[in-house]
């Protein structure tokens, strides 16, 4: 498959197509709109659904498979905070507390373009180590402990004390936020049930799992489209930012999942994930951390940027690289 052919399968998928139609449902003003209780339950399900299934093929592949792969993506997770921030920093001429922030978002992952790249690995038949959702786990708290240092200034001389109420609700959701413990909580569930405890759930989280990410996408569009206002604040430099830090972390990500030993499409996965960028686990962690940081800059080049260019055009083109460096 060629990269114009794979990207218009990407287009094509149901997954991205309701996600353009929330866009359009935001953009003509329709009053169609979610309740908060509906997109908790939808998060809760797939988050618990990835982990577990995660957990499960950890089981079947055993811990001598995982251990090299898991390590490296949650070093590369602890590690795109450092670079995004002096570039921020730098060259966004970003404060302290917003250049942080967004650091943080943009090395935590998001697990809907995990969930999207996995669907279209598979409408391409392209296989890949079910033990992927493992580096979903295992990336989210790094980059939200590495970011929030940053945002606080510790790493350029500030203090850093656990005594302060932010340092200290930061440290507990990166380690205990809802996201970090469905996924690690289901994992170790999955991975002590195995392939039996798989079949007595299989009608629950996996049966129905395509539909439920149709309907969270459509919410996850109408939330883009709400914030396609905010590019104008946002600025060039943060547009240009939220389709190149993507490129970089993808490639890199790929790079590093060919030199640990994953096929083509765990590569992918691992790029994919580099790639992305937090909308639930770190805004949730900066707001309480780090109060003075602006969120119109991070969630809006999380959401309105690198989501939209992740789904359509850098999940084919993180897998072409893949099969490039494989060939």
């Amino acid at each position: 498959m060629d990269l114009l052919t794979a990207i218009q399968s990407n287009l094509l998928s149901p997954a991205v197509l309701f996600f353009v139609l929330g866009v359009f449902a935001a953009v003509s003003k329709s009053d169609l709109k979610f309740p908060e209780s509906l997109y908790t339950t939808l998060t809760i399900y797939l988050l618990t659904a990835i982990g577990f299934k995660g957990g499960v093929a950890i089981n079947e592949a055993g811990l001598g498979a995982v251990w090299l792969p898991a390590l490296a993506a949650m070093g590369l997770g602890g590690l795109i905070p450092l670079w995004t921030y002096p570039v921020l920093r730098n060259l966004g001429k970003f404060s302290v507390a917003d250049a942080g922030a967004i650091a943080a978002h943009y090395g935590s992952v998001s697990a809907v373009t995990f969930i999207a790249a996995t669907n279209f690995l598979k409408s391409i038949h392209e296989p890949f180590e079910n033990y992927a959702s493992a580096f979903l786990a295992v990336m989210e708290s790094p980059a939200i402990i590495v970011g929030v240092m940053l945002g606080k200034g510790v790493l350029g001389g500030g203090k850093f004390s656990l005594s302060d109420p932010g340092v200290r609700h930061a440290l507990r959701d990166a380690v205990l936020g809802k996201g970090v413990l469905l996924l690690i909580g289901a994992m170790v569930i999955g991975s002590l049930c195995g392939k039996r405890g798989m079949e007595s759930v299989e009608g629950f989280f996996v049966t129905p799992f395509q539909g439920v990410l149709a309907l969270f996408l459509l919410e996850m569009g109408m939330v883009a489209g709400r914030r396609l206002g905010d590019l104008k604040k946002v600025g060039v430099f943060l547009l240009l930012f939220g389709v190149t830090a993507p490129l970089v972390h993808g490639f890199a990500g790929v790079l590093l999942g060919g030199w640990v030993g994953l096929s083509v499409g765990g590569a992918t996965l691992l790029g994919v994930l580099a790639a992305s960028a937090s909308y639930i686990a770190a805004p949730a962690a900066v707001r309480l951390s780090v109060p003075e940081a602006n969120p119109t800059y991070s969630l809006t080049a999380a959401l309105a940027i690198t989501f939209p260019f992740n789904i359509s055009l850098g999940i084919p083109l993180f897998y072409a690289t893949a099969k490039l460096l494989h060939a």
